[in-house]
């Protein structure tokens, strides 16, 4: 499976035969369209702003401006849109459009959003046709999407959109024969009059290449990472790193000026403003897993690192201090996995099992110095982790599936009061509190994936809600899981969260 990583490598390489660049796009006219088009890339928040003409995208040929790179395999393209100013017509169609080629008449189909708020899928079958839409069977959505997302699955195309804050909806599905092979993916705007202009911004734009079915990380190599953050109530992401290698979990730093995180079995530090990696020094313990995090005071870290030849891989819970040095032993028993430091920074909490546990994984607190564990859970044949204080230290707070799905719950330092706080299909993993204990975010599977189960290369969810108690709300659509927010994430100004996706392109 190791050429997936190749290709991957070489596709992000590639560049059409377009006329001019603009982020990781190449910016094209198509249909020769009286208004010409023209775009700008906005390196502050990574956003897109589109300009265009065009009679329209519709019958047998189309005009249009747009923003395409050539794509192979399957992918997902995931963006939100908004019009500026009021228009000329209401049928003006901003989305992500995929191409046979930049023919006017070539095949393609679209996720549209239309300036009178229609969102709906469209698409032309064989070159020349005349287009299609499922107004043909009147069953098209008359609200207006914003978020829109469109997958290539082999030849069918698969339309979902969202309001903001609410999952991903399918809007349609289409099979699209010609459509195989290499294909133009990206931006359009069509003003739906020869004389008009109209633009449209675009944001949060991600083209993501997921894992074949039956793809191991493990064992047929990790996909490309991006590090990204997200203003949690603006919902803007930024990327400020990307590559091949296996990065994970970050951790923001108290200084609010880099984020940490696990690398092929070290610990890096880098600036949230992006640059290079510099590695920290664990000492011996270099075989680090996800699971690390800084004590409330700042001024140590927690690691698990595995030792060899032990149980189910070794992981074995240290302290060091934040800027590097010397771990010491927390717990001898193995496996630990940590995951939350208590307020008085003496203790921490963890994920582990014992003999006397069996199979089931269950959440213990140590003492750091003495190494003494306590056993807070004991849900015979359930499956808990993720374990994190409240900055107050009234709450630990924890996934669990003892009512059938793996979701969010809190409990008493001491192991009591057990309160479900997630009620849904989702399988909730990882909450995290803000350092002013107003807000949780965590992430969420689909339905689909076995409930005690946090597995790479997935669609999944950012969703956050606050800890008083309310909805959950989504924060952010993406390709990841394992790896992506198994840790502590805030930032110290409780207004952002540092995360990883997978498999992607990314802004440049």
């Amino acid at each position: 499976m190791r050429p997936l990583l190749l290709s991957l490598a070489c596709l992000l390489a590639g560049s059409t035969s377009a006329q001019m660049p603009v982020g990781i796009f190449t910016l094209q006219d198509i249909g020769e369209p009286a208004q010409a088009g023209s775009s700008s890339y906005h390196t502050d928040n990574q956003s897109y702003t589109l300009q265009g003409g065009g009679y329209n995208v519709w019958f047998e040929r189309d005009e249009c401006a747009y923003l395409h790179r050539e794509l192979e395999g399957d992918f997902i393209l995931t963006a939100e849109f908004a019009f500026e100013g009021e228009g000329k017509d209401p049928h003006r169609k901003t989305g992500w459009m995929v191409r046979q080629s930049s023919d006017a008449q070539a095949a393609h189909v679209t996720a549209s959003l239309h300036g009178d708020g229609l969102t709906l899928m469209q698409w032309r079958p064989l070159r020349g046709a005349f287009m299609r839409d499922p107004e043909d069977q009147h069953f098209a959505p008359k609200r207006a999407y914003p978020i829109l997302q469109l997958e290539r699955q082999g030849t069918t195309f698969i339309m979902r959109a969202a309001h903001p804050g609410e999952p991903l909806q399918e809007i349609g599905r289409q099979t699209v024969a010609s459509l195989s092979g290499p294909v133009l993916a990206g931006l359009f705007v069509s003003a739906h009059d020869p004389e008009a202009l109209e633009t449209a911004r675009i944001w949060n734009v991600r083209i993501d290449q997921p894992a074949p079915s039956r793809y191991d990380a493990y064992e047929d190599g990790r996909l490309p990472c991006r590090l990204e953050t997200i203003d949690v109530f603006s919902r803007e992401r930024r990327v400020i790193h990307h590559g091949s290698e296996a990065f994970e979990a970050p951790n923001w730093h108290p200084d609010g000026q880099k984020l940490l995180i696990n690398m092929e079995g070290s610990i890096y530090q880098i600036p949230v403003a992006g640059g290079a990696m510099t590695q920290l020094n664990t000492g011996f313990a270099d075989r680090n897993n996800n699971d690390h995090g800084i004590s409330f005071d700042g001024q140590s870290l927690a690691i698990s690192h595995h030792r060899e030849g032990l149980p189910e891989g070794g992981s074995t819970i240290y302290v060091l201090p934040l800027e590097g040095g010397k771990p010491r032993l927390v717990t001898e028993a193995t496996p630990s996995y940590w995951h939350g430091w208590a307020p008085n920074n003496k203790e921490v909490v963890f994920v582990g099992k014992r003999p006397h546990t069996g199979d089931s994984y269950h959440i213990f607190r140590a003492d750091i110095k003495t190494g003494k564990e306590t056993q807070l859970t004991d849900f015979e044949g359930s499956h808990v982790d993720g374990p994190e204080y409240s900055p107050d230290g009234q709450y630990i707070y924890y996934n669990g599936n003892q009512s059938g799905t793996m979701q969010i719950w809190r409990m008493r330092p001491d192991g009591t009061g057990h309160e479900q706080l997630t009620f849904d299909a989702y399988n909730d993993w990882f909450p995290h509190i803000s350092p002013d204990g107003k807000w949780m975010v965590f992430l969420s599977f689909p339905e689909t994936i076995d409930v005690d189960a946090h597995p790479f290369y997935k669609r999944v969810l950012l969703r956050m809600m606050p800890v008083s108690g309310g909805a959950p709300q989504v924060i952010a659509y993406l390709y990841g899981g394992q790896g992506t927010i198994n840790v502590p994430s805030w930032s110290p100004d409780s207004r952002r969260v540092a995360f990883v996706s997978n498999a992607g392109w990314v802004q440049e």
